[in-house]
């Protein structure tokens, strides 16, 4: 009996040992596999968004179609060279008199004047070979190859302020959720304190220390301080859904690198030239691109120079001398039908001129013109956008410093401030009031200090949008 009780229980033991050792290495692995992940940097948040965001491989697949028709552009030197092979069976039933095909087409039965119908039918067969090749067009081509060339440097310069802008977005997204995180952190603080005031208020008020309007304040100050973290995550989860959809990735929990909130960068000059902005770059090509569409319909109106040719081979069922006295001279064999037995070529030069074309053609040159100059407005209205933006930024930048220097101050006076009242107010020297009050100022000072850093870094990437310089802001983050 004594050895028959202990088999359960030793088998028992292993079982959950087994089991404790499984669950424990997963537990190492997935901890492992997290430590391994690490938080998601800036500059991967950046790649993954660009390769990934839908309207950045739009812009890319409007790049190459442009890059196909700017090389299809280039194709229209080549002569245009039509072969044609034609077999046929009907009638050469013929008659005098006058036509003129309109619009419609026609049968060139060319045959014999009858005097009564006649259905006499043969095969018969054309071959031809026709060459036309303009030669000179007095720039028409060529202004269309720089039309081509222009619409593929205005989609470039578009992929690229896409990519930039995006880049924006994205680093912008990245900091304001690491700002909101912080917020997060702080009133989760500020929570916990307002909890510890409630839990000493509570017990002194039962025992006859304090008031028990005390506890009542207490009570409202931890109610507050709890919709405060909701409104933080509500905030939060907003956030993350913004960048979220910038990665094009699902919403969930970004755990973001929090090295921001300590460092600061150390260069805020940038060398590039206003002009070197994506923006302006493709504000700047939208120009060009319409002065080349307008020299397009202004060549239109000059003729060109044609060099043609024309080779052909003609079979026919009915003899040279089928005439109404022989109309028996013909034959409905197939192969001698389609034999070819005449020959013929042209060859020569041609000038050919729409005399009205000026009249066609004039209001869309004007129509070009006008789309040229709005164009340019947009562009100045963007540029001088640009450089106000970056006199903002200057100031943004000179202010955020001031503020990291303040904020440190600031922090310690509020927290030395809550200290004292908080020992004032259990030795019963103070009221309850003036400790909220302290709270209130030592949350608002956790707040500025989480995000003075973080207010400079987004002063450097304003900066980086209005320069153009976005390796400025990335190059030197974390």
């Amino acid at each position: 009996m004594y050895t028959t009780s202990v088999r359960p229980a030793r088998a028992g033991y292993t079982f959950l040992s087994f089991f404790g050792a499984v669950f424990l290495s997963f537990v190492i692995s997935f901890a492992a596999h997290a430590q391994s992940a690490g938080p998601l940097k800036l500059s991967e948040a950046v790649d993954l968004g660009v390769k990934n965001f839908q309207s950045i491989q739009a812009k890319r697949n409007y790049l190459n179609a442009s890059e196909a028709l700017s090389k299809n552009a280039r194709n229209e030197y080549l002569p245009n060279v039509i072969a044609s092979v034609q077999q046929n069976y009907g009638t050469v039933n013929g008659q005098f008199g006058p036509l003129g095909a309109v619009g419609v087409l026609g049968v060139a039965s060319a045959g014999p004047s009858y005097s009564d119908e006649s259905w006499n039918a043969a095969f018969g067969a054309l071959y031809i070979i026709n060459a036309n090749w303009e030669v000179f067009t007095f720039g028409r081509v060529q202004s269309r190859i720089q039309l081509a060339d222009a619409q593929v440097r205005r989609d470039s310069a578009d992929l690229e302020q896409e990519q930039f802008i995006h880049r924006v977005k994205i680093s912008g997204a990245y900091l304001n959720l690491l700002v909101a995180q912080q917020f997060i952190r702080n009133a989760e603080a500020n929570l916990r304190r307002a909890q510890s005031v409630q839990q000493n208020v509570r017990a002194r008020a039962l025992t006859g220390l304090n008031a028990g309007v005390d506890s009542s304040l207490a009570n409202s100050e931890v109610s507050r301080a709890k919709l405060s973290l909701i409104e933080m995550h509500n905030n939060e989860q907003q956030v993350s859904n913004q960048l979220a959809q910038l990665l094009n990735t699902t919403s969930g929990v970004f755990l973001l690198d929090t090295t921001f909130v300590f460092n600061t960068p150390t260069n805020f000059t940038s060398s590039l030239d206003l002009s070197a902005n994506p923006q302006v770059k493709f504000y700047q090509a939208r120009i060009d691109q319409a002065n080349s569409a307008a020299r397009v319909a202004k060549r239109s109106l000059f003729p060109g120079v044609n060099l043609f040719g024309v080779y052909q081979a003609r079979a026919s069922g009915f003899d040279y001398n089928y005439t109404p006295e022989f109309p028996d001279r013909f034959t409905t064999d197939y192969g001698k039908g389609v034999n070819p037995s005449r020959y013929n070529y042209v060859a020569g030069v041609s000038i050919a001129w729409n005399l009205v074309s000026p009249l066609k053609v004039r209001q869309q040159v004007h129509a070009q013109r006008y789309v040229s100059e709005a164009y340019r407005y947009e562009f100045d209205q963007i540029n001088t956008q640009l450089k106000n933006q970056l006199i903002l930024s200057d100031q943004r930048i000179a202010n955020s410093l001031q503020s990291m220097q303040e904020v440190p101050l600031q922090y310690r006076a509020a927290s030395d401030a809550y200290l004292q009242k908080s020992v004032l107010y259990k030795n019963g020297l103070t009221t309850i009031v003036d400790l909220q009050v302290a709270m209130l100022a030592l949350n608002k000072a956790e707040v500025d200090k989480s995000i003075a850093y973080v207010n400079v870094w987004q002063a450097l990437l304003l900066k980086a949008a209005a320069s153009g310089d976005f390796d400025l802001f990335i190059n030197q983050a974390p």
